[in-house]
């Protein structure tokens, strides 16, 4: 989800289209948030470990 993220950041400020740009930051940040939450040990939509 943040490669993802950070593909659409790329793409959006590449073609100048700001939809594009703030969906990669969004994705960014909720992958951050799951990868933060499956590293400390809580279970991520019913896994122990989230990647």
């Amino acid at each position: 989800m943040i490669i993802l993220g950070l593909i659409l950041l790329i793409v959006g400020a590449v073609a100048n289209l700001g939809i594009l740009w703030t969906i990669g930051i969004i994705l960014i940040a909720v992958g951050a948030i799951l990868w933060l939450l499956g590293a400390v040990g809580h279970a991520v939509g019913g896994r122990r470990h989230y990647w």
